[in-house]
């Protein structure tokens, strides 16, 4: 049986349960010897997949942006104004909170590398490029449109990663209130567009 295992390991194998244990365990649960051990193989045949964890972190940085970006763009379709903005928060904080562990373990990926992977990049770019196209549907462009976009992400990651992490214990409904946080941001965005 761990035979037929090995014979079916591939690179998206190994990729799925370093997100399955990054889920369940937390950011310091993944190394190498566990995930390793998770799919039943010895630690030194990893490296037949992922160059070391470097490479692990990598690859799986590439794989949580395209999720989002794909999250992002799935949820944009037919939507405008404030309907699109909203629709596109709460992909972004369902995304957060189905993948905490992966999602939180490749944050600093972005941006930190000295030469970063073409392949990060153009999925970060998509991403972006989403992003983007909800500010230009509230009339933002150019500066006001960054500014607009870095409201709208931290507000979605830090609602989600707290909600995540159990930061709501009062009993009052968590949808209730993103709800009224987004529906806040977006009367402030097109607020400040009209000079009000």
């Amino acid at each position: 049986m761990a035979r037929s295992t090995r014979n079916r390991l591939d690179k998206q194998a190994v990729l799925q349960a370093a997100v399955d244990l990054l889920n369940a365990d937390g950011v310091q649960a993944l190394t190498l010897s566990r995930l390793a051990e998770k799919l039943g193989i010895q630690t030194p045949s990893l490296y037949n997949h992922v160059d070391g964890m470097a490479g692990l972190h990598s690859e799986l940085a590439v794989l949580n942006a395209r999720q989002i970006a794909d999250h992002l763009s799935e949820a944009a379709i037919g939507r405008s104004g404030p309907a699109l903005f909203v629709a596109v928060a709460q992909a972004f904080r369902e995304y957060v909170k189905e993948n905490p562990g992966l999602y939180l373990s490749t944050l600093r990926s972005s941006g930190t590398q000295p030469a970063q992977d073409p392949a990060l990049v153009r999925e970060e770019e998509r991403a972006l490029k989403v992003g983007l196209a909800i500010m230009a549907s509230l009339g933002l462009q150019g500066e006001d449109a960054v500014h607009g976009l870095r409201g709208f992400r931290s507000l979605v990651h830090g609602f989600a990663s707290l909600e995540v992490a159990g930061g709501f214990g009062l009993p009052q409904d968590c949808d209730e209130s993103f709800r009224r946080l987004v529906t806040a941001l977006v009367n402030g965005l097109q607020g400040n567009q009209a000079g009000v």
